[in-house]
């Protein structure tokens, strides 16, 4: 049974579940759009979406938060500066996931992971 057991393992410790959900936030906020497996992407989403959100606030306490996820302080100021204000108006749904099909080499599930486009983009 799966009780109280939320979320995906992705064969992986803690530590290095949660430092590979940190790097991937950090590549997709840096880049705008990341290939991954489909797994991968749709653990992403719930974890980049809530940074965004705190982004959206854009105040001390919120950036302190999400400092502690995004080590890269370039792509925190972007996230703040940036992201953050594009998507005041949209009350969530901030990343859009498209399937690609299978990897050649181990027929893994590819997804294309991406910021839907906000208001300055626009």
């Amino acid at each position: 049974m799966r009780h109280r057991k939320k979320g995906r393992q992705l064969s992986r410790s803690v530590p290095h579940r949660r430092a590979t959900l940190r790097n991937m936030a950090t590549s997709l906020f840096q880049h705008g759009r990341i290939e991954t497996t489909t797994a991968k992407a749709k653990e992403l989403r719930p974890y980049a979406e809530r940074l965004i959100t705190l982004a959206r606030k854009g105040d001390v306490h919120s950036r302190r938060l999400a400092a502690r996820r995004i080590q890269d302080r370039e792509v925190l100021g972007k996230l703040f500066d940036d992201i953050g204000p594009g998507f005041r108006e949209r009350p969530g749904g901030y990343t859009r996931i498209l399937k690609l099909g299978h990897r050649r080499g181990d027929a893994a599930e590819m997804a294309l992971i991406e910021l839907v486009s906000h208001a300055s983009e626009a």
